[in-house]
C-alpha cells in the first residue's frame, strides 16, 4: 500500500502549488477580446478626438442608444460588460488616453460589490483610475455615475450606499470631478427600485431606465 500511495502523494504535491497559483492569480487577458475589438474598430474607423467618453460596466455597454440620446454631443461608448473599476484602471492607456476625451463618465462599482470587494476598495480603485488618467491627461474632467440599486442585488444596497458616499466625498473634495447621483432617482416612493425601469433580469435597465439616465446626465455634458 505504501508503494502505491507514494507516487500519488508525489503527484499531488507537484500539482497543488500550481492549482493554488491558478486559483489566486487573476484571469489573464480576461477582457483582451473586448479591448482588442475596440482597438480594431478604432484602427478601421478612427474616432474623432475630444469626444465625451463613457466607460465602465454592462450598463454602459448595453446603452445602445447612447449616440441618439445625446444628439448635441459627440459621445463614445467604451463599456465592457461585467467589468469592475479596477478593470477600467487597467485599460486606461488603451481605451481612454488615445481618444483625448474632453470629459470622461465612468459607471462601475456594482460588480465590485457583488464580487465581495469592500466599499472602501471600490473608492480606492476609483481614485486610482483618476490618478492614472491624470498622469497622462492632467486636469481631465471626470464624472462618476453613482452605483445604482437594482432588484436583483438589493441585499447589497447598504454597501452600495457606503461606496457611493465615499466616492461622492472624494469627487466633492477633488477639483475637476463630479458625482452624478442616479441612485435615489431610480427608487420609488417606497424606497425600493422602480420595477418599470428594469429589464427581465432585474439587474439591467430597459429603455425607460436609459431615458431616466439621459435626463439626469444631460446637464453634466453642457
Amino acid at each position: 500500500m505504501k508503494k502505491l500511495l507514494a507516487p500519488l502523494l508525489l503527484a499531488l504535491c507537484a500539482w497543488l502549488p500550481c492549482a493554488l497559483v491558478a486559483a489566486d492569480a487573476p484571469a489573464a487577458g480576461k477582457w483582451e477580446k473586448e479591448i482588442s475589438a475596440f482597438e480594431k474598430s478604432d484602427a478601421e474607423h478612427p474616432p474623432e478626438k475630444g469626444a465625451i467618453l463613457f466607460i465602465g460596466s454592462s450598463s454602459i455597454r448595453l446603452w445602445k442608444t447612447l449616440v441618439q440620446d445625446f444628439p448635441k454631443h459627440h459621445v463614445l461608448n467604451r463599456g465592457f460588460g461585467g467589468s469592475e473599476v479596477s478593470d477600467s484602471v487597467q485599460f486606461v492607456d488603451r481605451i481612454v488616453v488615445p481618444y483625448q476625451p474632453k470629459l470622461i463618465l465612468i459607471y462601475a462599482g456594482g460588480n465590485d460589490i457583488n464580487a465581495k470587494k469592500s466599499p472602501e476598495q471600490v473608492a480606492a480603485d476609483f481614485r486610482e483610475f483618476v490618478e492614472k488618467v491624470r498622469a497622462k491627461l492632467p486636469n481631465e474632467p471626470i464624472d462618476y455615475i453613482s452605483i445604482a440599486g437594482n432588484p436583483a442585488r438589493w441585499n447589497q444596497v447598504e454597501k452600495v450606499k457606503t461606496a457611493n458616499a465615499l466616492i461622492e466625498k472624494y469627487c466633492h473634495d477633488t477639483p475637476g470631478l463630479k458625482y452624478i447621483d442616479v441612485f435615489f432617482h431610480m427608487l420609488g416612493a417606497d424606497g425600493m427600485p422602480r420595477p418599470e425601469i428594469f429589464g427581465p433580469d432585474k439587474l439591467h435597465m430597459n429603455a425607460e431606465g436609459y431615458k431616466l439616465w439621459t435626463q439626469l446626465i444631460e446637464p453634466y455634458l453642457e
